[in-house]
């Protein structure tokens, strides 16, 4: 009983921090680097690179708390990879707080509304990561960010997964995969016990200490059988084919340990 009061005040301590932390960095830590550095594109470098390490401080935290742990393999891949589209899905919260705190100069497609977010707006416009508003904007977007190197993740599913219900992927991450012509990275993640999901609030911790594993997938889909095809057709076949393919890996990896 101790332990989980603990759990839930250092969760609390840890949403507090990522709000806070947000406004911190947005109102002092990038304005001070855009005093020294004039360039746009390595302003946003830069800034990126900041919330890389600033994420990857507080993953430290939840470990050192005993919130969570995490396993993660091929941890040092991650550190090299470039201009590859990543592709993951979403189970809980935290997600994309963990690819970001592994993965240099990652960028990302974040919803519209949290442009608007007084605790991330900050940071998002600052590190040039790509809104979901204008759909033909942010294929040029995305395009254009893997050719500069850029690492862009996203998730098929365009929200959290659905507790007990099979995943289910939207075209979005097919159709970016398919107009880009991108190299993927593919990324399955387990959260045991299952937290931070859409249906939970913050505050509802586990019974014990959540584990979040990650694999990076060793063989990736591939589209080339749908060159020739018309991208709105060839966008709902490859969304089929890797739905399918991730419902296999995560089936295939449901007891995965680093």
């Amino acid at each position: 009983m101790l332990n989980k009061l603990w759990r839930i005040l250092a969760t609390g301590i840890a949403f507090s921090l990522f709000g806070f932390g947000g406004l911190f960095i947005a109102l002092f830590v990038l304005p001070i680097q855009r005093l020294f550095i004039r360039d746009t594109a390595k302003q946003q470098k830069l800034a990126r690179t900041t919330v890389h390490h600033t994420f990857k401080h507080f993953i430290s935290f939840m470990s050192i708390t005993g919130i969570s742990t995490f396993n993660v393999n091929e941890r040092q891949h991650l550190q090299q990879i470039s201009g590859q589209l990543i592709l993951a899905n979403h189970p809980s919260l935290i997600d994309v707080v963990l690819l970001i705190s592994l993965v240099p100069n990652a960028n990302c497609v974040v919803k519209a509304h949290l442009f608007r977010n007084p605790f991330m707006r900050g940071v998002i416009n600052n590190t040039g990561y790509i809104s979901n508003d204008d759909p033909e904007e942010l294929i040029q977007d995305c395009n254009a960010a893997l050719q500069a190197g850029h690492n862009l993740i996203i998730f098929p599913e365009g929200t959290r997964t659905t507790p007990g219900k099979p995943i289910k992927f939207q075209r979005g991450a097919a159709n970016i995969a398919l107009r880009c012509q991108a190299t993927l990275c593919c990324i399955t993640l387990k959260v045991e016990p299952a937290t931070l999901t859409k249906t939970e609030k913050w505050y509802q911790v586990p019974e014990k200490k959540f584990e979040v594993c990650l694999k990076v997938i060793a063989t990736t889909p591939k589209f080339t059988h749908l060159t020739s095809t018309p991208i709105s057709k060839g966008s709902r076949i490859f969304t089929r084919e890797l739905e399918q393919f991730f419902r296999e890996e995560i089936h295939n990896n449901d007891g995965l340990k680093s």
